[in-house]
């Protein structure tokens, strides 16, 4: 659009440069000729003629500005129409986008406003977790209930006991029933949390290091008292389990205190976070089932054994059986045999008879026939 009207000036900045060319042009004529007056009518002649002329090329120039004029304004109309028209639609297209993101965004919004409502109640969880866990009786509670869901969730319920008494009149956290060997496992689920608050919070390194020293003798002290209390011989395993419901302190403790965690396994109390509680918990139940397996095994041998019995038992009496059939055989075979001389006595009994009948003579009266000779010899 631009462009179109520097053009449009352009045009008629040339035609009014021309006309104004083309009268100084003339006045310049008229002096020359004016001048020239005096020496005759033919100058005079030939100024009119060029004044004629000169009128004709303004009059054409005229009209062709006017002619040049009427079509550049129809141009700037059309290309006005055109560039209304393509802004009213770069507008409704600008709008309708408008109005998209307008929504999405607002959207968004609402999802911000959702996951900001689910931060403000995580940090109020959160203050109320350090709440639990700056009390000694709600920590040690708190670590217990989360031991509980984690051994409920692991093992059956006849692999362990919670709050179980021990023979030393010690109450453990829970005790988790291991046939022989290894035996039952203790897990205590007491931790001490001041020291490690006081390391954590250390503004100094003075403080640091006095707040070190207060968490390795805490960790230290209760690992003898577990050893001490849970680990009873004869009655338990020979080691036992300190829990941990805190991965960062579990963390803290091995990457900076490893010759705590050594003490540790020298007084053969094994430290656990949630994370290892857990990994400890599918091997106890990997043992569980191979002890279960182990039992299923000996009864099924014993079962066998029994069916092995039952089949020699079940064997005897059929080759008694057996036995039974071949006397039955036997006697069936003898009971043909008689019938086998039974017929053939009758048969020669029935021939002697026919020949009897048969005979006409007088010598067959006398003399024995032959099959009546055989009946005799028999």
């Amino acid at each position: 659009m631009d462009q179109l009207l520097v053009f449009a000036l352009l045009v008629l900045a040339g035609a009014v440069l021309a006309l104004g060319l083309g009268l100084i042009f003339v006045y310049r004529r008229g002096e020359r000729v004016l001048g020239e007056a005096a020496y005759g009518g033919a100058a005079l002649e030939s100024l009119t003629r060029e004044q004629r002329e000169l009128a004709g090329r303004v009059s054409q120039l005229a009209e062709s500005t006017a002619e040049a004029q009427t079509r550049l304004s129809k141009t700037l109309e059309d290309r006005l129409d055109k560039v209304s028209e393509r802004m009213g639609a770069s507008l409704e297209q600008t709008a309708t986008k408008a109005a998209k993101t307008m929504t999405e965004l607002q959207s968004r919004l609402a999802v911000i406003d959702e996951a900001q409502k689910n931060i403000t109640e995580l940090s109020g969880q959160v203050v109320g977790l350090q709440d639990i866990l700056a009390n000694k009786q709600a920590r040690g509670t708190f670590g217990e209930v989360q031991l509980n869901d984690l051994v409920r969730n692991a093992l059956p319920p006849s692999a362990y006991e919670f709050q179980a008494t021990l023979a030393n009149g010690r109450r453990a956290d829970c005790l988790i029933r291991l046939p022989n060997p290894p035996g039952p496992i203790v897990v205590d689920a007491k931790f001490p949390l001041e020291s490690y608050r006081a390391l954590r919070d250390a503004g100094d390194e003075a403080a640091r290091v006095a707040a070190a020293r207060a968490f390795t003798q805490d960790i230290q002290k209760h690992v003898n008292d577990i050893a001490e209390r849970y680990i009873l011989p004869g009655e338990t395993a020979e080691s036992a389990l300190m829990f941990l419901p805190s991965e960062a302190v579990y963390a803290e403790l091995h990457a900076s205190f490893p010759n705590v965690v050594e003490r540790s396994y020298r007084s053969r109390v094994w430290i656990v976070s949630p994370t290892t509680l857990m990994a400890t918990l599918n091997t106890v139940r990997a043992v569980l089932k191979d002890a279960r397996m182990r039992e299923q095994a000996g009864l099924i041998q014993k079962e066998v054994f029994g069916l092995l019995q039952d089949v020699r038992r079940l064997d005897d009496r059929i080759g008694k059986l057996q036995r039974h059939f071949d006397q039955a055989a036997d006697d069936i075979r003898q009971a043909r045999i008689s019938t086998e001389k039974i017929t053939r006595k009758a048969e020669r009994i029935d021939e002697a008879r026919l020949a009897d009948v048969d005979d006409e003579g007088a010598a067959a009266d006398l003399a024995p026939s032959p099959a009546a000779a055989r009946l005799t010899a028999e």
